[in-house]
């Protein structure tokens, strides 16, 4: 009769094969959250203008709609408000028709990947012999005109968070010390990136305050999260904090393109990730003036509460302690007679 070491796999060579495993499956996952959206790049639902006479933009509105579900066509009176519509951030671009021929304006500080997709569109569904202008309403600035800067921006905000999160719970912080730890941790990060990002690098050229507020609600957002997940979860929690913001939120996020490129529902999941939402905003307050901010405040603020919420509630119930804390006095042996 065989022994049963005989069939049964040693321990070690079980753990060598969920090692492999769990290796694997992390790397699927990280090729499919980063490589999958990026192969599928197209716009969907975009919002685009369409400005000037009815009689004048009704072929270029009906030349746009043939690409089924690639634009959200706006229809304005005229340049005026189809150039505050950009600034607002309700369009990426507007195609403006005068008797002059055609003018498409674009906004490559909202997305230079859009700008030119743009460009080439309209281009090629220009009637024969018309030429097409184009003018940047809200440019990109001259030092990152391409907006790589400000996407390579998005990860470092991620791995700060999910460092401070991790440093909070490894430290055996509670209570409004491991609160304090965070926000005070977030301010600095802001500061830090702002001073970067705009004083050195000029890459980010609004107001400098605003810029460091944004950059730090989006490092608390994240910090908050992953030391919330580990205040209710243990240390496993990091692992699911760090999957969540960097794994997803990173590539999910669209700073690189814009929201509407991505496939769905991608778009939209990332824009309700601290990293699609932070970036998002960091542009509203670099580049818009504020324009439409509240979105990306309100999810990154709920992400932050909720964070801390989990981070006190696991404070609370690491507080419980058994009803008697006083020793058992030992017994005196008794001498054998």
């Amino acid at each position: 009769m065989s022994s049963p070491s005989a069939t049964t796999p040693p321990p070690q060579g079980r753990r060598v094969v969920t090692v492999a495993l769990l290796v694997s499956a992390l790397v699927a996952l990280a090729l499919w959250a980063f490589a999958w959206p990026a192969a599928r790049t197209a716009p969907r639902d975009l919002p685009l203008g369409v400005a000037g006479p009815a009689a004048a933009t009704a072929p270029v509105e009906s030349q746009l709609k043939e690409r089924e579900g690639a634009f959200d066509i706006h229809r304005y009176a005229d340049e005026a408000a189809a150039r505050d519509a950009i600034e607002d951030r309700a369009a990426y671009g507007t195609v403006v028709v005068t008797p002059q021929g055609m003018k498409l304006l674009t906004a490559t500080a909202a997305s230079p990947v859009v700008a030119q997709l743009l460009q080439q569109a309209v281009a090629g569904q220009a009637p024969q012999g018309v030429e097409v202008t184009t003018d940047d309403v809200v440019a990109a600035p001259a030092a990152d005109p391409r907006g790589s800067a400000l996407g390579a921006s998005v990860l470092p905000l991620a791995i700060a968070g999910v460092a401070a999160g991790s440093a909070v719970t490894l430290l055996g912080l509670r209570g409004m010390r491991s609160v304090a730890a965070l926000v005070l941790t977030a301010a600095a990060v802001g500061a830090v990136g702002a001073a970067v990002t705009h004083s050195w690098l000029g890459v980010l050229t609004g107001n400098w305050w605003a810029e460091a507020g944004a950059l730090g609600l989006s490092a608390l957002a994240v910090s908050g999260t992953v030391a919330g997940f580990a205040a209710l979860l243990g240390p496993a929690g990091i692992g699911v904090g760090a999957l969540t913001m960097v794994l997803l939120g990173n590539p999910f996020s669209g700073v690189t393109s814009a929201p509407q490129l991505l496939p769905e529902p991608v778009g939209l999941i990332g824009q309700l990730l601290p990293p699609g939402a932070g970036s998002s905003l960091l542009r509203s307050v670099s580049f818009f003036d504020g324009a439409r901010i509240t979105g990306p405040v309100i999810t990154l603020t709920v992400w932050a509460l909720l964070g801390l919420t989990a981070v006190a509630l696991g404070s609370l119930r690491g507080r419980a302690t058994p009803e008697s804390t006083e020793p058992t006095p030992a017994r005196e042996a008794v001498p054998a007679c």
